[in-house]
């Protein structure tokens, strides 16, 4: 059975990959962590286009992948657009920002972004905010070196960076001014959510992707007679880095069982 291709510029995709074993059961799925080539988010659109040209043509000849997921919001605004036009046989689901269900929750119409640089700074996400003016006030705010510090487990790091993005996302409360939701716009950063939430009070509101994603997954293998009707789903996971550091993380963040995973060291 084809699988379904899922990639991320690290390990932060596992987080998408959570809600899509949850959401797909029978899938077959591979994971690519383009971890010899991170962070994405802190790269120029040429460098991010290259990378995930380079890791769809590995998935699609090496796997066969029935669909693709970007698991990685800076991957999708550089290259998706360009990923879709070179391969329109493929079914091809991407991430943005939730900034959509964050305004459509927030009660005091104040809401904070939390993005990296190369998200923030994208056409694709500045048109996403457009659509917003006037209707919320919207806080970005790029998280320089949380990702690198999430990848290399680095808990001194990730607590330090949590406490001074936090900061600069709040205030946080119900008051007129205050921020009420934060968009977690990176999927590393669902990962740490609970060192992120010891700096907010407990009505903050999280929102992330990785549902929706998983969501429109099924809608789009559905629609195009995709879908997989039995059998326990199987995972490979692979990197063009250290796929001992992918395993670990998978382990650590996910708790995913390595029993049955097939992993795979490749130069993508």
């Amino acid at each position: 059975m084809h699988p379904v291709g899922v990639f991320d510029s690290g390990v932060g995709g596992l987080s998408v990959l959570a809600a899509l074993r949850a959401e797909l059961p029978h899938e077959n799925f591979v994971y690519f962590a383009d971890t010899a080539y991170a962070p994405y988010g802190e790269r120029g659109d040429a460098y991010v286009i290259e990378r995930s040209r380079a890791v769809v043509d590995h998935l699609l000849r090496a796997h066969g992948i029935k669909a693709l997921v970007v698991a990685c919001n800076t991957a999708t605004t550089a290259a998706i657009h360009l990923l879709r036009a070179e391969h329109p046989g493929l079914p091809i689901v991407g991430l943005e920002p939730g900034l959509k269900p964050a305004v459509a929750a927030s009660r005091t119409g104040h809401v904070a972004v939390m993005a990296t640089r190369g998200t923030l700074a994208s056409a694709k996400y500045a048109a996403l905010r457009a659509s917003f003016a006037g209707s919320a006030d919207v806080r970005p705010v790029p998280c320089d070196g949380l990702v690198k510090a999430i990848e290399g487990f680095d808990a001194a790091g990730i607590a330090a960076l949590c406490e001074r993005y936090m900061k600069e996302a709040g205030p946080f409360g119900d008051g007129p001014t205050d921020v009420d939701t934060v968009v977690l716009g990176c999927t590393h950063y669902p990962l740490v959510k609970d060192e992120l939430s010891r700096h907010a009070p407990a009505t903050l509101r999280f929102i992330d992707t990785g549902v929706p994603v998983a969501q429109q997954t099924r809608r789009l293998l559905a629609s195009a007679g995709l879908l997989a009707d039995g059998g326990t789903g199987a995972l490979t996971l692979q990197s063009s880095g250290h796929v001992a550091v992918l395993e670990a993380a998978a382990a650590r963040w996910l708790g995913l069982p390595m029993a049955g995973a097939a992993t795979v060291a490749t130069t993508a």
